[in-house]
C-alpha cells in the first residue's frame, strides 16, 4: 500500500524516538526577532557610521560610562555626545535581540536542558567578568575591557559545548552563537576603539566585522526556513566555482573600501590621524575590484536565466544593489565625499554582502525526503 502520509510525517517515522518531537524549521516567532536582528545589524552599521561621519567618535571620552562620572552623555558634550551614546544603545538593543535569538533558537531546537544550560554558562560568563574587571580595578587598568574578554571566553566555551551536544540544527545554533559572540566581542573592539583615540585600522576592523555579522544574520534567516537534512547543488559546478570567485571579489571590494575610508577625511574625530595612504589612489584601486564584480555577477545573471536557476532572482537584486553601489561612489568621489554618501556606501555594502550570503546558501537545496 502506498504511504500518502505528509513528507513530515514519514521523517518523524524514520526518526529515533528521542528527536522524533524537533522542529524541521524554526518557528515563525524565532524568524521575528531573527529579523529584528539582521535590521539592527544593519542600523548599527549607520549609526556607527553617523558617529565617524559627524566627528563624533570621541563625543564619549569613556568606555562603557561616556564619561568618568556619568553613563550617559552630559550637555557639555553637546550633539556629539548623543549621536556617539546612540550608538551604544543600539549596541544593546543588537545584545539583547542576539540573546533572544540564541536562547530561542536552543529551546526549539532541543528543549530545556541546553536553554539551561546557556543561561548558567551566562551567569558563570558573568561571574568570570566581574572578577576581572575587579582584578583590573585593583591593578589600576581599565576594567571593562577585562570584563568583556573574561565574558568572551565564557561565551565562546559554551558555543563549543552547545554545538557539541545539540540533537539537530547545528547549523542554526552555529549561526546563533556566532552573531551572540560577535556582538560580546564588538563591544570589547568598541571600548578599544575609544581607548585608542580611533585608530584607522581598529574603527576599520569594527565595521568589518559588523558587516559580517550582517551575513550571518542573513545567514541565519535562510537556514531558518529550510528544513535539516542533507543538501545537493542546484547548479553546475562550473557555475558554483564562478560564485565562489564573485565571493572573493566582495571581499576585496570591501576590503580596500575600507582602507579607503581610513584614509580619507572622516576619522570621526578632527584629531585622529589617518592610516597614511594616499586617498586618491586608494579610490581607484577600490573601484577595479568593484568592476570586477559587476562583471562577474552579470555573467552569473546571465547563466542563471539560461539555466533556469531559482536563484536568479537574487541575482537580480545583487546586480540592483552593486549597480547603486558604483552610481553613489561615484558620485560621492566627484562631490568631494559629502557624509550622507559616505554612510550610505557603508549600509550599501552590508546589504550587498547580505545578498551575496543569500546566493551562496542557495546554491544548494534540502534534498526532499522520499515517500517509500
Amino acid at each position: 500500500m502506498t504511504d500518502t502520509a505528509a513528507p513530515d510525517m514519514i521523517a518523524r517515522r524514520q526518526t529515533p524516538e528521542r528527536l522524533r518531537w524537533l522542529p524541521a524549521s524554526i518557528d515563525r516567532r524565532v524568524r521575528v526577532f531573527a529579523w529584528l536582528s539582521f535590521i539592527f545589524e544593519v542600523v548599527i552599521i549607520g549609526t556607527g557610521g553617523a558617529v565617524r561621519l559627524t566627528g563624533s567618535g570621541l563625543g564619549c571620552s569613556e568606555w562603557p560610562l561616556c564619561t568618568p562620572e556619568s553613563l550617559v552623555p552630559t550637555p557639555e558634550q553637546g550633539l556629539h555626545g548623543v549621536i556617539e551614546f546612540g550608538n551604544r544603545t543600539i549596541t544593546g538593543i543588537v545584545g539583547l535581540l542576539a540573546i533572544v535569538v540564541l536562547l530561542s533558537t536552543l529551546h526549539a531546537v532541543g528543549g530545556r536542558r541546553p536553554f539551561t544550560t546557556a543561561l548558567k554558562f551566562a551567569l558563570a560568563g558573568l561571574g568570570a567578568g566581574a572578577v576581572a574587571y575587579a582584578v583590573a580595578a585593583v591593578s589600576g587598568l581599565p576594567g571593562f575591557p577585562f570584563f568583556s574578554a573574561a565574558l568572551l571566553a565564557v561565551v565562546i566555551v559554551a558555543a563549543v559545548q552547545s554545538a557539541r551536544t545539540i540533537p539537530t540544527r547545528r547549523d542554526l545554533v552555529v549561526l546563533a552563537w556566532i552573531v551572540l559572540i560577535g556582538v560580546i566581542a564588538q563591544a570589547f573592539v568598541g571600548g578599544i576603539t575609544v581607548l585608542t583615540g580611533l585608530n584607522p585600522f581598529i574603527v576599520g576592523f569594527h565595521y568589518v566585522a559588523s558587516l559580517t555579522l550582517v551575513c550571518v544574520t542573513a545567514a541565519y534567516l535562510v537556514r531558518s526556513r529550510e528544513p535539516a537534512g542533507a543538501r545537493e547543488r542546484v547548479a553546475p559546478r562550473w557555475f558554483t566555482v564562478l560564485a565562489h570567485v564573485s565571493g572573493l571579489a566582495v571581499a576585496v571590494t570591501i576590503l580596500f573600501g575600507v582602507l579607503t575610508t581610513a584614509s580619507g577625511p572622516h576619522s570621526g574625530d578632527a584629531d585622529v590621524v589617518r592610516n597614511g595612504f594616499d586617498a586618491t589612489v586608494l579610490a581607484h584601486v577600490h573601484s577595479w575590484p568593484g568592476y570586477t564584480l559587476t562583471a562577474l555577477v552579470i555573467a552569473l545573471t546571465i547563466g542563471a536565466v539560461i539555466l533556469r536557476l531559482p536563484i536568479r532572482g537574487w541575482l537580480f537584486a545583487l546586480i540592483a544593489v552593486i549597480g547603486v553601489q558604483v552610481v553613489i561612489g561615484v558620485w560621492q568621489a566627484r562631490e568631494g565625499l559629502p557624509p550622507v554618501l559616505v554612510g550610505a556606501h557603508m549600509v550599501i555594502a552590508a546589504l550587498a554582502g547580505a545578498t551575496y550570503t543569500v546566493i551562496v546558501l542557495k546554491l544548494r537545496r534540502p534534498i526532499p525526503a522520499r515517500a517509500d
